[in-house]
């Protein structure tokens, strides 16, 4: 005997008439309209284009992406390419991001020479203003960038007009990262709020909320927001903020102790899924780069600050090396734009990974060279020291050098 199953919403034989009904019922909820949608789509039938049409202008963008996706298998049709098209400029982002994907593709000049960086940039650090170095370097020749911008005016080292012009100088140099950045791969950007002391005892302090008012202009330029992780350090390494309360215990004048930093993980917006990125690796490679045990499950990364005698904020070498394994690949080129003593550098040359490093500061640079000048002694870890003037010169000599090639090729 063979038992009549009741179709299920989502299912294409789920009735079309009953589909509508929960399209057009207030009661409904997204889930169950999401659900109705899907399955007038899934019944692939011309006979429902008028719904599919109709729907797409719905004002809930899941009901709207369940339309697109029936949509998509009568694109050839003309009333429907034109909807389509229009629909690249829906106001939600997700709709958006999907029509585009299907209508432009995925192709990518990256295609092939993903896991490859140039070699003139191999563990390279040049001395001078990152701008101008970033000038010189061609796109898409970086894997990852982990960086800790200059503290706004919180450094001799970093004083400037105005904190819209510490932001504006952060923008123009994170938009190059974008440029260099291959593909769907990541850039971390480690920050935290700055306080400027108060400039007199009737006046009061500011504190500057760094990492959520970049935010807003990376998402802008092209990097999507994927992850926060919280840099937690030990309670008595942080400034004592809550002393006054504690005497007090006024309402009102409660400040905590600050112990936290963020590192706020992006990743260059691409239509490929991470899978892609992976797949340009050959499997040896893959196989070298996978991380072992020692990570952290949580968001809240309990790490140690480091200390210097040259410099006065630098990176612990535990924060880069976790940072190196888990968004790298064995081979890859790792960049920092404000790269102090070099320590992600070092975390880079022992993961058996590239580094390229700009500091404009000449005493970091001295001390660079001697954290991770005994790396020269291996010839492929051996790490080089210019002045832009040099950079530059090495980055002609390998544009010359590539268009040769291609022209040979080209002639082959």
């Amino acid at each position: 005997m063979i038992e009549n199953k009741t179709p299920t919403l989502g299912s294409p034989d789920f009735p079309t008439e009953e589909c509508l009904k929960i399209l057009d019922s207030d009661a409904s909820s997204t889930a169950d309209k999401k659900a109705a949608m899907t399955s007038i789509g899934r019944k692939r039938d011309i006979r429902n284009k008028w719904a599919l049409l109709n729907y797409s202008e719905n004002g809930n963008p899941e009901v709207v992406l369940q339309a697109v996706r029936g949509l998509l298998v009568f694109r050839n049709e003309p009333d429907i390419s034109r909807r389509l098209k229009a629909l690249c400029d829906h106001p939600n982002e997700m709709v958006r991001d999907v029509v585009r994907y299907e209508l432009n593709g995925v192709s990518s000049a990256d295609e092939g020479l993903h896991s490859a960086s140039p070699k003139f940039m191999q563990n390279v650090v040049v001395q001078g203003d990152v701008l101008r170095t970033l000038e010189h370097v061609p796109d898409a020749a970086v894997h990852l960038t982990f960086t800790s911008p200059p503290y706004y005016n919180a450094r001799d080292y970093s004083i400037y007009p105005s904190y819209d012009k510490y932001l504006d100088f952060l923008e123009s140099v994170f938009a190059e990262v974008h440029r260099i950045t291959k593909e769907g791969r990541f850039f971390i950007l480690n920050t935290s709020p700055v306080i400027i002391p108060r400039a007199g005892r009737k006046y009061s302090s500011r504190r500057y909320p760094v990492p959520f008012d970049i935010h807003a202009r990376l998402a802008n330029m092209g990097w999507e927001f994927i992850d926060d992780l919280i840099w937690a350090k030990p309670p008595e390494t942080s400034k004592n903020r809550v002393a006054g309360f504690e005497k007090h215990r006024k309402p009102l004048t409660y400040k905590a102790n600050p112990r936290t930093e963020y590192l706020m993980v992006y990743r260059k917006k691409s239509h490929k899924l991470l899978d892609w990125n992976v797949r340009q690796y050959d499997r040896e490679t893959l196989a070298a780069s996978l991380s072992d045990d020692d990570f952290e499950r949580s968001n809240v990364w309990n790490i140690d600050p480091a200390t210097d005698r040259v410099h006065s904020a630098v990176f612990p070498l535990r924060l880069c090396q976790q940072i190196i394994k888990l968004y790298s690949l064995a081979g890859d080129l790792a960049f920092d734009p404000f790269a102090g003593t070099g320590t992600l550098g070092k975390a880079a040359i022992q993961a058996n990974r590239y580094c390229f490093l700009t500091e404009i500061k000449g005493e970091y640079v001295e001390r660079m060279q001697q954290k991770i000048g005994k790396f020269g002694t291996e010839p492929d870890k051996a790490v080089r020291f210019m002045q832009i003037t040099e950079f530059k010169s090495e980055a002609d000599r390998s544009q010359t050098a590539s268009s040769r090639r291609s022209v040979l090729a080209g002639a082959a």
